[in-house]
């Protein structure tokens, strides 16, 4: 998978398909986007505040191997800058 960085400890991935997959073990669907450093990310969950939440509740929906190489086969976005520290920007109206 292809990792950005974490937020509140929840990571933030270059595609949509990571992050929806990510999502899936904790039982949400969805996603939402961050913006670090002018790096747009994708966190599973249809909002900030449901991912934290459910991560508090661990996994419901261990994924399988084939789940995981399906989502790493996505096209990523390509990134060629430094990410240091935290503090993002959600489209879906909070942080």
């Amino acid at each position: 998978m292809s990792l950005i960085a974490h937020i509140d400890n929840v990571p933030l991935f270059t595609t949509i398909a990571e992050a929806e997959l990510w999502a899936k073990q904790y039982g949400l669907t969805g996603y939402h986007e961050h913006t670090i450093l002018g790096q747009v990310g994708y966190m599973g969950g249809e909002n900030h505040a449901d991912i934290v939440s459910a991560v508090l509740g661990g996994v419901v929906n261990p994924l399988t191997p084939s789940e995981v190489r399906t989502a790493s086969m996505s096209p990523a976005s390509t990134f060629t800058g430094t990410i240091s520290g935290g503090g993002g920007s959600s489209s879906s109206g909070g942080y």
